[in-house]
């Protein structure tokens, strides 16, 4: 689902931005390489409803003065972002940033609700300290239709521009 892989990677994006490298998956040589934390993100459970009528919101105008049809989306779900780190006070330094990012720097599309987090382990398979992290919540997606076609464009995670999505 391509709306999943969209907040994934904003969510990722922003862990970045936030001074947090940041993957969409563990990379196996990563312990042999990485010194500083490293968070990896995935989206867990999603559930999808439409807004408004049959995802119906209304309608805009263009820059080019074109009257488009505007439907939208919300997905509720659960991001799972694990931190590692060589040594345990390092995953918690990266805890708190990941913290930080996630409660109040995120696109406004995704609307954050409860961030729980594991105790910290010994991750025995990988060596490296472990904290595991989940947040509830709700992204937002919207679309407009096409000039000619009667189906709407992809639906865009609200407040991220699709070239800012590069990882």
């Amino acid at each position: 689902m391509k709306e999943l892989r969209q907040v994934r990677d904003a969510v990722i994006c922003a862990l970045r931005a936030g001074g947090l490298a940041a993957e969409a998956a563990f990379p196996e040589k990563w312990a042999a390489a990485q010194t500083a934390p490293l968070a990896t993100v995935a989206v867990g459970t999603a559930e999808g409803r439409a807004l408004g009528f049959c995802g119906y919101l209304g309608q805009t105008r263009g820059e080019d003065g074109e009257s488009r049809e505007v439907y939208g989306k919300r997905l509720a779900g659960v991001i799972a972002v694990d931190i590692r780190a060589e040594r345990a006070a390092d995953c918690e330094e990266g805890t708190q940033t990941a913290a930080a990012v996630l409660l109040g720097m995120l696109p406004e599309g995704i609307r954050p609700g409860e961030l729980s987090w594991e105790a910290l382990a010994w991750e025995r398979q990988t060596g490296l300290f472990l904290r595991r992290g989940r947040l509830q919540c709700e992204a937002l997606f919207l679309a407009e239709s096409g000039d000619e076609e009667p189906e709407f464009l992809n639906f865009v995670l609200k407040g991220v521009l699709q070239g800012e999505q590069s990882a």
